[in-house]
């Protein structure tokens, strides 16, 4: 039932969030007022070396959390600079919890000897998160996410979402069925450079909680969304598979389906990987550092409509929203289940769209 949208300059184009904003807001149906959010890259361009912390306390700035957590970073990284995220509060959301951002990276002899500079950073997030009273919304490199209580648009005016700028954009109204709506169970759900906003639901979340914590994954947000960005990230990070084969473990063919074609590498990726498939109907879309992904289950029981505009490309659960950001587009289309739609960027040093 949720709304989702997404926006992707593939040349890097800056735009600010007052379309997507719009955008999403045309899908007020499709969300019933208990979580909405917004994911931005290229937020922080004068900060884009260093991992964008925001993280929400629990009551304001006086709440003994904050010290806690920032004694904690403290000792793990170096914070080059801190400051309150800006809100704006309305009759629709007079107040929320108390959020910070933080600019950092991490202090190297803290680190072991076989972990990288992400895994290091993924451990302080999950420690986060564990430590009672705050959590940490989005901590990527040059990422910002905005969420929190309310209809979208006016999660967008709780921010002032049109004062940042960023050449790929996702928003989410949130219609949640079996989990409780809070501020931390709006989507974005994030890690490192992964954002994903998600309509469905997650049946195998229980197998997928299981698997992530063995590798130090910890699910603590009371959604089964927040099992997608740890399981893609697991896989394409640390595991090291491509974009596509992520996407065939997360929603595989049928074993009827790779008997049939005689595929033994989709074999043995579901055989490796049962316990990543994540199963219940779905429509996501996925954003990292280097592009996106628009992915169905393999029984399209969500919809996503996709559609191109030079070299941008959207995504959305209703065409609405597309015809809004852009009444004459080139292409416009609705994926297969299960076969994912994948977005690339160029590179930081040239505009023009890789082939």
């Amino acid at each position: 039932m949720c709304g989702i949208v997404g926006i992707v300059n593939t040349d890097r184009k800056m735009i600010d969030g007052s379309y997507i904003k719009e955008a999403i807001r045309i899908q007020k149906d499709r969300g019933n007022g208990l979580g909405g959010g917004f994911a931005v890259y290229g937020a922080y361009p004068e900060n884009k070396d260093k991992y964008a912390f925001h993280i929400m306390y629990e009551g304001d700035h006086n709440s003994p959390a904050v010290a806690r957590i920032e004694d904690y970073l403290k000792t793990r990284t170096v914070i080059y600079q801190s400051e309150q995220i800006p809100v704006y509060p309305n009759r629709r959301i007079p107040r929320g919890p108390y959020m910070k951002r933080y600019f950092l990276k991490p202090i190297e002899e803290f680190m072991a000897p076989e972990q990288t500079e992400e895994d290091f950073i993924i451990d302080i997030v999950m420690h986060i998160n564990r430590m009672n009273d705050a959590f940490v919304v989005s901590s990527g490199k040059n990422v910002g996410v905005f969420k929190g209580m309310g209809y979208p648009e006016d999660i967008g005016d709780y921010f002032r979402i049109e004062d940042y700028r960023g050449y790929m954009w996702t928003a989410h109204n949130r219609f949640p069925t079996n989990t409780p709506g809070w501020w931390g169970g709006a989507h974005p759900f994030t890690i490192l450079d992964k954002a994903v906003v998600h309509n469905g639901e997650i049946t195998s979340y229980g197998t997928n909680v299981r698997w992530l914590e063995m590798y130090g994954y910890y699910c603590l947000l009371q959604t089964d969304t927040e099992v997608i960005s740890y399981i893609y990230d697991k896989l394409s990070r640390r595991d090291g598979l491509s974009e596509g084969d992520a996407c065939c473990v997360m929603a595989p063919p049928l074993w009827e389906e790779i008997d049939r074609t005689k595929d033994e590498k989709k074999r043995y990726l579901r055989q490796t990987y049962g316990s990543a498939i994540v199963n219940g109907p779905f429509g996501i879309v996925l954003t990292h550092k280097e592009g996106a992904i628009v992915l169905n289950d393999r029984n399209k029981l969500r919809p996503v409509v996709c559609a191109q505009a030079g070299n941008t490309y959207y995504a959305s659960s209703e065409e609405c929203s597309i015809r809004f950001l852009s009444s004459d587009v080139d292409r416009i289309w609705s994926p297969r289940g299960g076969e994912p739609v994948l977005l690339h960027l160029a590179a930081e040093t040239d505009r023009k769209v890789p082939s």
